[in-house]
C-alpha cells in the first residue's frame, strides 16, 4: 500500500500565484521522504493540504490520498477521522500544538478518547506507555505536568507521543527540530527514527536543513518556488546532485560522501546529556 500518494498539486490563496505548482510525490508503506526548501518555498502549505487543514481562501487543484483515502474535498468530519489515525503531524513550535492550561498526559489521552474511545482513567496506562516510548522519562511526572513545566525537549516528544499512539499510516513532520538546540535534536531525531521503525509508519519530513533529514530518510525531494526541481533516493541526490539548488544545499550541508549502510552524520550526533 501507498502510504502517501499526490499528485499535481497546486496551492494558491486569492488572486494571488499558486505556491505550490502541480507537484507529484509519492511514499510507499514504511517509506520515508524529506521535502526539503528554503522558506516559503511551499514546504509547509504542502504538509497542511496533506492534512487537510489550509484554510477556506485556499484553492486546491490534484490530488491526494493517504493510505487509500481520498483528502482533498472531503470535508471536516470525515478528516478529523483521518487526522491522529490514519495520519498524524508533528509540528515545529510544541508550545503552538500543545494546550498551555490542560496537563499534557490529558492532552495525550483526549487522542485516545476522540479516536479509540477511551476516557481518561482507561487511557491512563496507554499515556504512560507512550510518554515511556517516546525516551520521557518518569511519566507519571511528565503526564501531571503542564506545558510550561517541561523543557522544550520534552514538550516536542510530548507531541510526538500525540502524533504516535493511535499508530498512524503517516507522519508528517514540520521542521520538527528547528526550535530545539544540536544536544536535544539528536535525542529527539533518534526517538522519532525509533518509533517509526518499530510501528512500521511512512514519514514525510519538512525541512531547510539537509543534514537533518539526511538523519532521518531514505528519499529526497527538493521544493524550489512551489515546484520540485529534484527528486530520488537520497544517497543518489547527495552523490550526484543535478539542479544548481541542490548542488548549493549538498555543498552548504558539507556531505561528501555516503558509504552503503551508513548512517549519514550531522553535528548532533557530537552531543553529550540531555535537557
Amino acid at each position: 500500500m501507498t502510504a502517501l500518494e499526490v499528485t499535481d498539486l497546486t496551492v494558491a490563496f486569492g488572486r494571488r500565484a499558486p505556491v505550490v505548482k502541480g507537484i507529484s510525490l509519492a511514499i510507499p508503506a514504511g517509506g520515508r521522504l524529506g521535502l526539503i526548501g528554503e522558506s516559503g518555498s511551499g514546504k509547509s502549505v504542502t504538509a497542511l493540504a496533506v492534512m487537510g487543514l489550509l484554510d477556506e481562501r485556499a484553492h486546491t487543484a490534484g490530488t491526494i490520498t493517504v493510505a487509500g483515502q481520498p483528502v482533498l474535498g472531503r470535508g471536516d468530519r470525515e478528516l478529523s477521522r483521518l487526522r491522529g489515525d490514519t495520519m498524524s503531524m508533528v509540528f515545529q513550535e510544541p508550545m503552538t500544538a500543545l494546550d498551555p492550561t490542560m496537563r499534557v498526559g490529558r492532552q495525550v489521552a483526549e487522542v485516545l478518547r476522540l479516536h479509540a474511545g477511551l476516557d481518561h482513567a482507561a487511557s491512563r496506562p496507554r499515556v504512560l506507555e507512550i510518554l515511556t516510548e517516546v525516551g520521557l522519562p518518569a511519566a507519571e511526572r511528565i503526564a501531571d505536568a503542564y506545558p510550561h513545566q517541561l523543557s522544550g525537549g520534552q514538550r516536542q516528544r510530548v507531541v510526538l507521543a500525540m502524533a504516535l499512539v493511535n499508530t498512524p499510516a503517516l507522519v508528517i513532520c514540520d521542521e520538527p527540530t528547528t526550535a530545539l538546540d544540536v544536544t536535544v535534536q539528536a535525542r529527539v531525531l533518534d526517538v522519532l527514527d525509533r518509533e517509526l521503525v518499530q510501528r512500521g509508519a511512512a514519514c514525510l519530513f519538512i525541512s531547510h536543513d539537509l543534514a537533518v533529514v539526511a538523519r532521518i530518510c531514505t528519499h529526497l525531494a527538493v521544493l524550489l518556488d512551489g515546484e520540485i526541481v529534484e527528486t530520488g533516493a537520497l544517497r543518489t541526490v547527495l552523490a550526484e546532485p543535478q539542479h544548481p539548488y541542490t548542488q548549493g544545499l549538498v555543498a552548504a550541508a558539507r556531505i561528501d560522501d555516503i558509504a552503503p549502510g551508513q548512517r549519514l552524520p550531522v553535528m548532533s550526533d557530537f552531543h553529550t546529556g540531555e535537557s
